[in-house]
């Protein structure tokens, strides 16, 4: 499966518009994923979120316990090894730990007194740092996100300035994750899924084990571009673009040594209406918020343990 490599560039400077919209067009049609480089977020900015989130999975048991993220209604905080299980039928459960960022709101916000759904505030680790670095690259690879949709509008023939009033306040959400070595090879990283929202934003170590499976086709891996974005489409615009985009099932196999990501769930604003894009054709699903699609995909992936 061919799995292209496009320069942003092309399309933030203006030097190829057209020619970039239409291999993304083409890239979001038949595998549903691609590269970007040329993004311009900064090397150190990335860098320094990879070592905040080491520092954090190395702090002790009971301290990551106390922000543990099934204790939260918003989908914040960490979650510990052995609690997601991405791929419902397998019977396996994800073997990755990760730390959750949302839109960042202060606790006297309206929308967070009364409780709105995927707007509550941000639970912090003691990691000198750690809160501004987060923060910082969310606001950065939203921009880009949003960028992106941009180009969506020009391939799907939408109207310019179409998508980003729905991601104004978007239930986006920075997640940094750590495989640990599995040398036995046994297990699965992180199950076989298709992911949520409208687009993810992968940054990875180099370390190797993500694969997607195409349509009708195997597994296969995806190769690793220095400083590129692995970007996919998710479920979200699967479904806002009446299946002209395809989301496309992905998998990580246990590395044989300790494998690090960092991702960007971009999801809409919760109020959002999810129905098929205009001109489109006949809607093949039912118009959704964004909430209420989003509740629906996280409650069948967290195990109801109890918390110790």
């Amino acid at each position: 499966m061919d799995i292209p490599v496009l320069d942003w560039q092309r399309f933030a400077s203006g030097s190829d518009v057209e020619g970039f919209v239409k291999d993304l067009g083409t890239a979001c049609r038949d595998t549903g994923f691609f590269l970007v480089k040329g993004h311009g977020i900064p090397e150190d900015l990335i860098a320094d979120v990879f070592a905040k989130g080491d520092e954090f999975f190395a702090l002790p048991m009971a301290e990551k316990t106390k922000i543990d993220i099934r204790n939260n209604p918003h989908n914040r905080g960490w979650a510990c090894q052995g609690s997601e299980a991405l791929d419902e039928n397998s019977g396996l459960m994800d073997r990755k730990e990760a730390f959750n960022v949302g839109f960042d709101l202060p606790p006297d916000d309206p929308r967070v007194l009364a409780g709105e759904p995927f707007r509550g505030v941000n639970v912090w680790p003691e990691v000198d740092g750690f809160r501004e670095t987060m923060l910082a690259y969310y606001d950065a690879v939203l921009a880009l996100a949003v960028g992106l949709h941009q180009a969506f509008e020009m391939d799907l023939n939408l109207p310019e300035g179409y998508f980003p009033p729905h991601f104004t306040e978007p239930m986006a959400t920075l997640r940094v994750l750590s495989y640990p070595a599995a040398p036995d090879g046994e297990g699965i990283g992180a199950g076989a899924h298709t992911d949520y929202g409208s687009v993810t934003m992968l940054m990875t170590d180099g370390v190797g084990g993500l694969q997607v499976k195409p349509r009708g086709g195997d597994w296969t891996s995806v190769p690793h571009v220095p400083g590129s974005y692995v970007v996919n489409i998710g479920d979200c615009l699967m479904r806002w673009s009446n299946d002209i985009y395809v989301s496309t099932p992905h998998r990580v196999l246990p590395p044989k040594t300790a494998r690090r990501s960092i991702a960007f769930f971009l999801d809409p604003n919760p109020d959002s209406v999810i129905a098929a894009l205009p001109g489109t054709g006949e809607a093949k699903y039912p118009a959704v918020t964004g909430a209420d699609y989003l509740r629906s995909r996280l409650d069948a992936t967290y195990t109801p343990k109890d918390i110790k």
